[in-house]
């Protein structure tokens, strides 16, 4: 058996096809792809989804009658969309829980190996959607918006509320369902899939696309750094990530004088 830790996709992709017997293909592409379209459209023709894209004028007035401000920012040809993950980034994604992030190496992670038998439901965000909140409190309120129609829906929930050191902050919430899906041999089979929804803020919205092209950099190299990027004050990862540090306590604080103002005119 070859122990030597892949450090790149190409090399991952050699490790999957000797050491798993499993190789990525345009087949295995293909395969991916039919899955995943069939998993969107379901989900979109669900009864959770269609409540949910149904209410959200109602949590923005609900919201705006006990804040005193609109919870979203609402724009002509607003509709909340549902994205499915690429198939590269989908391989890479695994290549970190498989390689990167196995701190078992060269056994498998805790879980076991993500492979074609199983990737579809131990990765969390082949299907995936974003809410965007005008304040830090919406965050909160939309959480309990989504896991009571949740509830309502018989659909289990997780709720993972996210803090990087790099700067980014989020909440990711995880309804899970059951779906029919082909099998690779085209019978089908029905398999629990996790679907995510992420939930943020404006600012921080603004924050993470500007921190999106270092956090993939990142995730996909193996490096040993000889400076941390805390201290290397002239990169734009010093730059960007205490930005995103600065602007979550930003929000704090308007958050602060927001509710002062409510008790003031009580």
């Amino acid at each position: 058996m070859n122990n030597k830790k892949p450090q790149n996709i190409r090399e991952y992709k050699k490790w999957l096809k000797e050491e798993q017997k499993v190789e990525i293909s345009d087949r295995t592409q293909t395969y991916y792809e039919s899955v995943t379209g069939k998993i969107k459209k379901d989900f979109m023709e669900s009864e959770f989804w269609t409540q949910l894209i149904g209410n959200l004028i109602n949590y923005d007035s609900e919201y705006l009658m006990e804040k005193g401000y609109n919870l979203f920012i609402f724009i002509p040809g607003f509709k909340a969309e549902l994205d499915m993950k690429s198939f590269d980034p989908f391989i890479n994604k695994t290549f970190r829980k498989n390689v990167l992030e196995n701190t078992r190496w060269p056994d498998a992670p805790q879980e076991g190996w993500i492979l074609p038998n199983n990737w579809f439901t131990r990765i969390n965000d082949i299907i995936r959607t974003m809410f965007v909140v005008r304040y830090l409190d919406g965050v909160d309120f939309m959480i309990e918006k989504i896991r009571s129609l949740c509830d309502q829906c018989s659909m289990k929930s997780e709720v993972d509320f996210k803090a990087k050191e790099e700067g980014y902050y989020a909440v990711h919430l995880y309804p899970k369902r059951e779906f029919e899906i082909p099998r690779i041999d085209w019978e089908t089979e029905n398999i629990d899939v996790t679907i995510e929804i992420q939930i943020t803020t404006q600012l921080q919205e603004n924050i993470r696309r500007l921190l999106h092209k270092y956090y993939k950099k990142r995730r996909e190299e193996m490096r040993e750094e000889d400076i941390k990027w805390q201290w290397d004050y002239e990169s734009d990862e010093f730059i960007l990530n205490y930005l995103g540090h600065i602007l979550h306590y930003v929000e704090g604080m308007i958050m602060d004088i927001r509710e002062n103002q409510m008790e003031e005119t009580l």
